[in-house]
Formats: structure tokens, C-alpha cells, sequence
């Protein structure tokens, strides 16, 4: 057996036979990508590459509680197999009791596809916009711009199987494409992103187009000083503050007192209204588009993440509705602790509840503001208020009456996305939308552009 000839299922089974612990589950991803990356309207380097990884979680049962040791490593061998059954054994044997304890999952029905052979991605994954971009180089040459950027396929099978009987399986793909547009004395620069399942909804020629359309805005610069701006936030921005909300809304820290959604006093602030406009922020596996794990596959337990609930079914969950907050993050054990509902996180995000308003729609209502490309290098001040700071980035537009007329400089901003959630006066049209910042973790992500009449720019930044 190696990693290559032996089935990804045959791996996790001969593991769980190996184990002498009183529970176990393993789990097994098996990962391809494919990435193309260009510069300077021509393609530099493609690659394919592949790989797994095993992850062995055992738990041993003792007169205080039940230990887990969880231990995961890459290209397994067959004679590394059992060294590393062994480990983790070692693991929960030499730990205390884990608090997050709880029984291994049961009574979930096994996945049809368990026992076939892993999804791979190859480079035929660019097969038509491959050539798309071929074409967009030409229309940027001619045009007096350069294109750099990289387009990224990773498609992850993972195959869990546990001692009580569970044998799931989940394939996800994971497209990013990330296209800048550069005036040739790099005066100028547009960032375009886009989430993509497959590659065949993306396209280069459309995406130049728009930051052509940018650069040109940017050919008037204006200089503005720091301070509090009307501002339209697109939908990448949005969903990068709301992703880290989303990040941060823990049940346990917020009954403990420790989070922005902590009820003075004590309890959480579930039930409280966050935004007077009808914004419905959910997660849901099945979402079209942007499907994610319907069962949870946790690789290390922490904060309101568990080992102990590998394989616990997810359902579609409303974290806010019509601008209530409904649910907080919990795994078994931090539910139990909290007396909240049972919400483990779920790997995409959707804020409903918007006017069916495009971005250039919204820009066309303004008197005068601020239009954002996007937000970077995201940072957490404080974590009681949530309140994060951050940089403008690749494109801040000045618009007076309802025309963009010039590129300002970028800012450093402090914001808390609760706050802004609170002081929002216009949602427009819920879009798939790539998250910056956080695309390493986190890409589905469907969002609409945000209006804050007073978004706090405190501070101008002189990045680009």
C-alpha cells in the first residue's frame, strides 16, 4: 500500500483496524491543483500537483473523562500506517481529558460514492479560459494596460470513517481568480476577483473590461483627507468584515463575556436586532453554487470546532434574520455549556435581504462618496467591540452626483462590521462574490454592496 496505488476509502479502513483506542476516526484528503499564473499580459508558469494527508484521531476512555490525541501527516506509506495509529493512541494517552468530550458520532448513512476513487482537478480545468485570457492580453496590449494574476483550481476528496460506523464522503472544488490591471508606468492598478466551482462561469475578456474602465477613472487623481465618508462597499469588501463577524461569533466566548455578541450583564445578544434594514446573513451546504461539506469534518478540536463530532450532518442555518441575530457558532459540547442550539460553521456564507440594486445602480444614486475596490491586511483591535482596521486597496473612487470623477488615495479604515451592520441605509443585489483578504480560507461567498453614509476612513494610507 501507498499513497498513490491504494484507494483513499482502503487507507481509512485499514487504519480503523489498526486501532487498539476505544474510538477512532480517520480521515483522509486527497488533493490536486492546477494554477495558472501570468504577468505582464503573458502567461509565466502552470502546474498540476498532488497529494494526501491522513489524520488519525484516537480517544481512550479513563476513570475522569475521555482523552483524544489527534495526529495527521502526508504520504503515508503502508509501514508508516501503524507508527502513526500508534501516535495518536500515545497522543490520548498522554493527555488529560479533553473537555470537549463527547460520544463519536452515529446513525449518519454512509456516502454512495465512499468507495470510489477521488475527484482529481488537471489543467484541463482551463480548457476554455485558458484561451479567454489568451484574448484578453491582446485587448489589454492594445489598450495601453498589463494584466498580472493567477488562476487556482484545488479539488479536495475527503473521506472520513469512525469506529461507531460512519463512512462519509465530500468533494469539494475551489476555484480563485485574481486579475490585476496595471497602467505601464505602474501609476495606476485595478483588482478584479472572482469564486468560481469550475471555471466555466469566469470571464477574462468581461473582467478586462471593468478594470479598463478603472484605470481610466484613475487617470484624475484627488487628494482627500482623513475622516468619515459615505461609502459604497462592494460585495468583495462585505463579505471579508462579514466573514471575520462570522469568524468571531462564538457561543461559549459570547456567554462568557468576551465578545461583541456578549449581553451586558450577562447572556448572549441572540434575539437582538442588528440592522433595521431586512438583511438575513446564512450558511447552507447546499446552496447552489456554493456547496461546501454537508457534515462536519474537523481535523483538530478549539474554540467551537470538536474532533468528537467528525461526521455530525450540517443544515442550512440563519446566523441573522431580517436583521435579528438568531445563532451563534457551537459545536455538541459548547452548546451544552451554553444552553444554545447545536450550530457547528459551515464553509460559506450568504447576506440576503437586499433591493435588487447593481453596484453601478447604487453609484448612480450618489450625491457624493467613496466607491471601494477592496479591503486588505484585515487586523482585529478589539475583540469585545470587533472593531478591525484595515487598508483600502487597488481602487478608491470619488463619485459626485452619480458619476465616478476620479481616483482618491487609499485609507486605513477602523470599523466593526456590527456597527456598520447597524448603519447601513442601503443593501443592493446578493452576487457570488471573492473575499480578498481571506481567500487562502475562505472563498464561497455570496454578498451584496453595501451604502454606509459614514464609513470611518481614520487615517490616509499611501499603499497602492
Amino acid at each position: 500500500m501507498s499513497p498513490r496505488t491504494s484507494k483513499p476509502h482502503e487507507v481509512v479502513e485499514r487504519a480503523l483496524e489498526l486501532s487498539r483506542a476505544d474510538g477512532c476516526v480517520v480521515i483522509a484528503d486527497e488533493q490536486s491543483t492546477a494554477n495558472l499564473r501570468w504577468a505582464g499580459n503573458a502567461l509565466t508558469t502552470n502546474g498540476v500537483t498532488r497529494g494526501r494527508t491522513l489524520t488519525v484521531v484516537s480517544t481512550v476512555d479513563g476513570k475522569e473523562g475521555t482523552a483524544s490525541g489527534v495526529v495527521s501527516r502526508s504520504a503515508v506509506t503502508a509501514d508508516e500506517l501503524e507508527p502513526l495509529v500508534r501516535a495518536a493512541e500515545a497522543a490520548a494517552r498522554g493527555a488529560g481529558p479533553a473537555e470537549d468530550a463527547q460520544p463519536l458520532v452515529t446513525g449518519v448513512a454512509a456516502s454512495p460514492e465512499y468507495t470510489e476513487a477521488p475527484a482529481e482537478t488537471s489543467s484541463a480545468v482551463f480548457a476554455d479560459f485558458a484561451p479567454a485570457l489568451g484574448e484578453a492580453f491582446a485587448r489589454a496590449r492594445a489598450g495601453g494596460r498589463e494584466l498580472y494574476g493567477f488562476a487556482n483550481h484545488e479539488l479536495v476528496s475527503t473521506y472520513l470513517g469512525t469506529s461507531t460506523g460512519l463512512r462519509l464522503r465530500h468533494d469539494q472544488p475551489n476555484g480563485t481568480l485574481e486579475l490585476n490591471a496595471k497602467s505601464p508606468d505602474r501609476t495606476r492598478s485595478a483588482w478584479a476577483g472572482r469564486s468560481t466551482r469550475d471555471f466555466k462561469d469566469v470571464d477574462p475578456a468581461a473582467l478586462d473590461a471593468e478594470l479598463a474602465v478603472r484605470l481610466g477613472w484613475a487617470e484624475r487623481r484627488v487628494e482627500l483627507p482623513a475622516g468619515r465618508y459615505e461609502t459604497l462597499l462592494p460585495p468583495s469588501a462585505v463579505a471579508d468584515l462579514l466573514i471575520y463577524q462570522l469568524w468571531s461569533a462564538s457561543g461559549r466566548d459570547a456567554v462568557e463575556g468576551r465578545t461583541v455578541f456578549s449581553k451586558p450583564g450577562g447572556g448572549t445578544r441572540v434575539g437582538e436586532k442588528l440592522t433595521d434594514l431586512p438583511l438575513t446573513l446564512r450558511s447552507d451546504p447546499n446552496e447552489p453554487g456554493l456547496e461546501s461539506a454537508p457534515f462536519v469534518i474537523a481535523h483538530s478540536s478549539g474554540g467551537d470546532e470538536s474532533v468528537f463530532d467528525n461526521g455530525l450532518p450540517l443544515a442550512a442555518t440563519e446566523w441573522m434574520r431580517e436583521g435579528e441575530l438568531r445563532h451563534l457558532t457551537t459545536s455538541r459540547h459548547s452548546a451544552g455549556l451554553t444552553g444554545l442550539p447545536v450550530a457547528p460553521g459551515i464553509d460559506n456564507v450568504i447576506l440576503d435581504g437586499g433591493d435588487d440594486r447593481s453596484l453601478d445602480e447604487m453609484v448612480a444614486n450618489t450625491e457624493r462618496g467613496l466607491l471601494l475596490t477592496c479591503l486588505w491586511y484585515i487586523r482585529e483591535v478589539d475583540p469585545a467591540s470587533l472593531l478591525l482596521t484595515g487598508l483600502t486597496r487597488d481602487g478608491v473612487y470619488l463619485v459626485e452626483n452619480g458619476e465616478v470623477t476620479g481616483e482618491v488615495n487609499n485609507f486605513r479604515f477602523n470599523e466593526t462590521p456590527i456597527g456598520l451592520l447597524g448603519r447601513v441605509t442601503e443593501a443592493g443585489r446578493t452576487e457570488k462574490t471573492l473575499p480578498r483578504e481571506w481567500s487562502d480560507w475562505f472563498t464561497r461567498a455570496a454578498m451584496p454592496a453595501l451604502r454606509v453614509p459614514d464609513f470611518n476612513m481614520s487615517s490616509v494610507s499611501q499603499g497602492v
